[in-house]
């Protein structure tokens, strides 16, 4: 009789999983309600949106303090704010640096606008800028640089997505003219 060998069965292997596709992010809309928000500011205390009631806003989302386009597109509405206050119109820049980062910043290229930080990331994606981002093939999550006009009843009037920031300060000045 002929010997028998065991055979052994491999066990199933698992396909590998392809990571979930990030779900579309989607911004608030020209004419929607700006969604409230209330963040710690540069200097102490904290900034919210009913601080800008009845006040033109630009609210800008930059990826993070002290990069050259983030300190360009600083500088760049830091020049124009006395335009823009002629214009009935406050600035703020979010980014979800810490405050001791964004004062540093500020300081440093002596910025006139007033900074919030959103290390929570809750307001980033309340506006639909904390999204997946992807450089040299990895993927990560970060804010898309982004610019919301909010007009004096509190909707948002326009949206700017993907901001490019050479002459972007004053093509948001111009649409605060218009408003």
């Amino acid at each position: 009789m002929a010997a028998r060998t065991a055979v052994r069965k491999k066990p199933p292997t698992k396909k590998p999983t392809r990571p979930k596709a990030a779900k579309a992010v989607e911004l608030p809309a020209p004419g929607s309600k700006a969604p409230a928000f209330s963040l710690p500011r540069g200097g102490g205390g904290t900034v919210a949106l009913t601080d800008f009631a009845g006040k033109k806003l630009v609210l800008y989302f930059y990826p993070r303090a002290d990069t050259s386009g983030c300190t360009k597109e600083a500088i760049d509405f830091s020049r124009l704010r006395g335009d823009f206050s002629r214009a009935g119109t406050d600035i703020l820049g979010v980014s979800a640096d810490p405050v001791a980062a964004q004062d540093k910043f500020k300081a440093k290229h002596k910025l006139s606008i007033a900074l919030g930080s959103d290390e929570t990331h809750r307001m980033l994606e309340a506006y639909g800028v904390w999204q997946e981002k992807s450089l040299y093939g990895r993927k990560f999550m970060g804010i898309a640089r982004t610019t919301f006009l909010i007009g004096a009843d509190g909707r948002i009037a326009r949206v700017w997505p993907r901001v490019f920031v050479e002459g972007h300060a004053a093509d948001v000045l111009a649409a605060a003219l218009a408003l």
